[in-house]
């Protein structure tokens, strides 16, 4: 009999991820969360609930793990000594070295939105030996429309990692565009949007998070925040300087996005960044 799979953490990201497994892997699901409420969501999907990370562990053998960051995986995964392990959260790039050195192990960070999240269309970048890829592409394909092998461990992290540095950077400048649109009454903001749409800086970034965050000023909650975005541009720094480099437009962004944590909007959508903007005035 096969065992079940198990999967820990079930937040913004984690939950309907988990669903995704358990509608059409083939496989029945085990899942951990500290939080009751998203166990007795998927229970409807038939993912059983675990009454500890311990219960889970001797269940499953492979473990899919959704969680906040560095110190969370670092716990978790001290009770999954004898798993092999999933790790679709985003983390440091060393980190996933570190524990693939000691464990069946592959780092499979997730692209995209949480809508993309619900409905299976995830971008999920993988660090793996080529066995260990071969084994979970299939079950990766439950929650992702695209799925692609980065290189060995590591690797997935390293592209996940500059891609949120590259958004983050990309919604700065788009952040300061609108701001100085705004102040400076030169030009409508709904106008110098959508110009840009047409010209050579057109980009994903633009569509989405300009048009459907930024122009309109909506920042929700439980989206992906201030706070999260943060840790991911910092944990880019942190891989750029370990090759001794020193990045201006990653520096830029993060003291921005600390800026914008102070002013109290830690899990508000990162695009709340431009109240930060609006703040910093001209000498």
């Amino acid at each position: 009999m096969t065992a079940p799979l198990g999967f820990v953490g079930l937040g913004v990201m984690g939950e309907p991820m988990c669903r995704n497994l358990a509608r059409k892997s083939g496989r029945s699901v085990v899942a951990w969360d500290l939080r009751r409420e998203p166990l007795a969501k998927l229970a409807a999907e038939g993912v059983l609930a675990a009454g500890s990370l311990r219960e889970l562990s001797q269940k499953a053998e492979l473990v899919f793990l959704s969680l906040p960051g560095e110190k969370e995986i670092r716990e978790i995964v001290k009770g999954l000594q004898g798993n092999t392990v999933v790790d679709c959260s985003t983390a440091p790039v060393a980190l996933a070295r570190e524990l693939a050195a000691k464990m069946p192990f592959a780092d499979a960070p997730v692209a995209r939105t949480r809508q993309a999240a619900i409905d299976g269309t995830l971008s999920i970048m993988v660090g793996a030996s080529e066995a260990l890829f071969a084994r979970i592409e299939p079950l990766l394909r439950c929650m992702a429309s695209d799925v692609t092998h980065c290189g060995p461990p590591g690797a997935g992290q390293a592209v996940k990692l500059l891609n949120n540095m590259v958004l983050a950077e990309t919604v700065m400048a788009l952040a300061e565009a609108l701001a100085v649109a705004k102040a400076s009454g030169a030009v409508d903001p709904r106008v110098l949007f959508e110009t840009l749409m047409k010209g050579s800086a057109d980009s994903f970034a633009l569509r989405n998070h300009g048009m459907k965050a930024l122009l309109p000023e909506v920042h929700p909650e439980k989206a992906f925040p201030v706070n999260y975005m943060l840790k991911d541009v910092g944990y880019a720094r942190d891989l750029a300087r370990s090759a001794g480099l020193e990045l201006g437009g990653a520096g830029a962004i993060f003291e921005l996005l600390k800026e914008t944590k102070e002013m109290g909007l830690g899990e508000a959508y990162h695009t709340a960044i431009i109240e930060a903007v609006r703040r910093r005035r001209a000498s």
